[in-house]
């Protein structure tokens, strides 16, 4: 009785011989069972995409659901030429519910590990591990705080608290490294099935017509200068020869030089998880002048810093507070985001990009929430004090497919943190729509060529054209 992604299909009502620039395209998807019967409910989680292989062109597509087994994609068509119809059935209804309960009543299926060290009673150094999480008073994570429990480190400020199992021998003050610890993926059978890989993240068939988009006098694009407080249109951009359109303001592309034109004499204060250390990375590489310092480190931890001292550019990255799911790091060096936002002067030479996802898939919504209201707390206060201060959102972006970090799972969490900054100053980049409609192969690290463009934005709204 679950939706079968060999037997669910789109069709184009309607379809013209060809269309016009600027025109827009509706495609509709029907969802049928595993008996071919068509479903008579929604919720079934789709991506579409509208694209041109010979072009490397491509533009997200608007999925609605209208909530009887039926869903309406609609399309802007943004270039002249050929364009096929994509969509592919990320999960079924039915995983999403399995996906749904996991989040709220099984939150510890990832866990962390905490390593106390100290010296005992004899003079002997040692050495002990123990199992971590953090603390939640809802269902989810009640696990660690059975047995010998608990070691609490509250976070003074934003009053987080990181719970470790009591060391045998070793007071809790002993904790000096955090790392990742592992996975328990607490599937029933019957879940288990309904999440094999073969049926998820299957493109669906339907109609291979080639869409003919003929010029017009209509040109897709914005004059509008990139700035914070703008709002992120669907389609937000598109893909034309590898290269990213923005719709949401016009953005321009950057070379070494250009790059670091647009950073001299600022502070750019870079946050969160791995896919915005990749823009630390990229930015560190594409300035010859950028020198790297050897901070000594733990690399998916931080901080990291390089700096330009002919332009007077400082970069620096580091990851959000925990949940981290990281190599052996110091626990002095996982700063919460609010925190070092909070730590800030800010004005007009102060750049500072965050995001904060994909360690939070696991978590109930309600957890999220709240790290998101005290982030969202400290930019507001950061903008009282300093209003010419640059804050720059990256969203998520598409990736795994599992029940540790799924695609619906995580744009859950994409759409709260949008909701939260919604009417702020702040400028936010959908990176979301950029890698789920790009040809390349879903990975929580995108390829060079988007981080290239997600950086093309970045530096637009810095340095507006």
């Amino acid at each position: 009785m679950s939706t079968s992604p060999s037997n669910t299909y789109f069709y184009i009502p309607g379809l013209q011989k060809s269309y016009q620039v600027g025109e827009q395209l509706y495609v509709t998807v029907v969802a049928r069972n595993f008996q071919q019967n068509p479903k008579q409910y929604g919720g079934d989680f789709f991506q579409a995409k509208l694209f041109s292989p010979t072009l490397k062109a491509s533009v997200f597509g608007e999925v609605t659901d209208l909530q009887n087994g039926s869903y309406s994609v609609r399309f802007l068509l943004p270039w002249a030429g050929e364009a096929w119809v994509g969509v592919r059935m990320i999960h079924s209804s039915e995983v999403v519910q399995v996906l749904k309960k996991h989040r709220e009543s099984d939150s510890d299926r990832v866990f962390f590990g905490g390593t106390f060290v100290g010296v005992d009673s004899n003079g002997i150094v040692q050495t002990q591990t123990m199992e971590c999480n953090a603390k939640w008073d809802g269902p989810g994570l009640e696990r660690i705080r059975k047995g010998n429990c608990c070691c609490e480190y509250q976070d003074p400020r934003t009053g987080e608290v990181w719970l470790c199992k009591t060391p045998k021998t070793l007071p809790c003050d002993a904790l000096v490294y955090h790392h990742m610890g592992g996975y328990r993926k607490q599937l029933t059978p019957f879940e288990a099935k309904l999440m094999q890989t073969k049926l998820t993240n299957i493109w669906i068939k339907g109609n291979e017509s080639k869409i003919i988009i003929l010029p017009s006098n209509k040109t897709v694009g914005t004059t509008e200068k990139c700035r914070r407080g703008l709002q992120t249109p669907v389609p937000a951009g598109f893909y034309m020869r590898d290269v990213w359109t923005s719709l949401v303001c016009a953005s321009s592309h950057y070379n070494s030089l250009a790059i670091a034109k647009c950073l001299k004499d600022r502070q750019i204060y870079m946050m969160g998880d791995s896919t915005m250390r990749q823009w630390f990375h990229y930015l560190e590489k594409a300035v010859p002048t950028m020198k790297s310092m050897n901070l000594h480190s733990q690399e998916q931890a931080g901080p990291l810093m390089a700096v330009d001292a002919g332009n007077n550019i400082v970069l620096r990255w580091r990851a959000h507070g925990p949940p981290l799911r990281s190599l052996k790091s110091p626990m002095a060096d996982l700063h919460y985001i609010s925190n070092e936002i909070d730590d800030l002067a800010g004005g007009p030479r102060t750049v500072i990009v965050f995001n904060l996802w994909a360690h939070f898939t696991t978590f109930p919504l309600e957890f999220y929430a709240r790290r998101v209201a005290r982030i969202r707390q400290a930019v507001l206060a950061l903008l009282k004090r300093a209003p010419e201060t640059i804050v720059i959102i990256k969203s998520a972006n598409t990736s795994y497919k599992d029940v540790f970090g799924s695609d619906w799972l995580a744009w859950q969490l994409d759409t709260l943190l949008r909701m939260a900054f919604q009417g702020i100053n702040v400028a936010f980049i959908d990176v979301w729509q950029m890698t789920s409609c790009h040809y390349s192969p879903d990975a929580i690290h995108p390829n060079p060529t988007i981080i290239r463009n997600e950086i093309d934005i970045m530096l637009s709204f810095i340095c507006p054209v």
